[in-house]
């Protein structure tokens, strides 16, 4: 039988010697390090992880995705070799702290930002609203849209399974807040059926001081009190009712802010005709549009110019509202 003792000293290689070359090859992980490590031990509440230091390292389940999960082996496999971030120093017991659920949040954002940049329209479904609007996850990330950018005769309560077409408001990681809209990207969709200069028939489905906003296929158009007449108007109450049809014809589309801006001053056949008597206006409507687009044309090639349809600076922002700021929630899962 052989020693031992006697085999260990034939080798000259001792248990210090080997704890000392550990020490000498040691690496020296720090907290936000991204490191290989293999899966070699499934916990009923976490993992043990090998990255090559003395002592193991543990994910806990919650640090395991950006969404939830119930048990580890939905996200870990025996022996899976994978990338994981280092969350915490050693603990008294020299173990590190991983997780794959920060690697996960980082990278989301990143491709949620450059969603942003492109402009690109994405989809998700919600799954729950509040009093300010709906919820949704874009990338596993939590995003909110405010009830102003939800463009559905649904109820909002009504809206939870549904999946919306929705475009980028603010995407801000530092504060963890991701705002989508809906309306924008209805919007943009119906625009690129839509040119400047053409005649649309809508509905009014809201009057305010400084102008109509009249539905046109599913979308909002503003009709500013500006552009209803070329006579003075002193409130857009005095000319329509809500849930009246109207002909406006389209002098703006701005994609980006989702808006759209009519005018029915555009079609009269003469100043005042708005007034005085619509159906003309109806009446002339394709006639009159047809002399904008031939100034329009005439304007773009340098031959006259021709003042611009004032500017709707009464509307108020599209953006967020006071009441809808507060039920903005965090972007990631608690």
């Amino acid at each position: 039988m052989v020693n031992q003792k006697q085999l260990v000293k034939d080798i000259g290689f001792t248990h210090e010697d080997f704890a000392a070359l550990l020490d000498k090859y040691d690496y020296h992980f720090s907290p936000g390090d991204i490191v290989p490590g293999t899966v070699f031990s499934i916990e009923p509440r976490g993992a043990l992880i090998d990255i090559g230091a003395k002592t193991a390292a543990y994910i806990p389940i919650q640090e395991m995705s950006i969404n939830r999960v119930d048990a580890p082996e939905e996200v870990l496999q025996s022996n899976e070799t994978r990338e994981f971030f280092i969350l915490t120093d050693e603990n008294e017991d020299g173990q590190l702290t991983l997780s794959i659920r920060r690697i996960e949040y980082m990278r989301a954002w990143e491709r949620v930002r450059q969603l942003q940049t492109e402009d690109a329209t994405v989809r998700s479904q919600v799954f729950a609203t509040n009093r300010g609007g709906a919820l949704v996850r874009i990338e596993g990330l939590r995003g909110f849209i405010p009830g102003s950018h939800i463009s559905t005769r649904t109820a909002k309560e009504d809206l939870v399974g549904q999946e919306l077409p929705l475009k980028f408001l603010e995407v801000d990681e530092d504060r963890n807040r991701l705002v989508l809209s809906h309306r924008r990207a209805l919007v943009e969709r119906k625009m690129n059926r839509l040119e400047v200069g053409e005649v649309v028939i809508g509905t009014v489905r809201g009057i305010k001081p400084y102008g109509a906003f009249i539905d046109i296929g599913g979308v909002s158009g503003l009709l500013h009190i500006s552009e209803i007449s070329h006579d003075h108007i002193d409130t857009p109450h005095s000319v329509f009712n809500v849930n009246d049809e109207v002909k406006v014809m389209i002098i703006d589309l701005d994609a980006e802010r989702g808006r759209i801006s009519l005018s029915t001053k555009q079609l009269e056949p003469e100043p005042g005709d708005m007034v005085k008597n619509r159906d003309l206006v109806y009446d002339k409507a394709e006639e009159m549009a047809a002399k904008f687009r031939e100034q329009m044309m005439a304007k773009q090639q340098g031959v006259t110019v021709q003042p611009e349809a004032p500017v709707a600076e009464e509307e108020p922002p599209a953006a967020v509202e006071p009441e809808e700021e507060e039920a903005i929630v965090s972007a990631v899962e608690d």
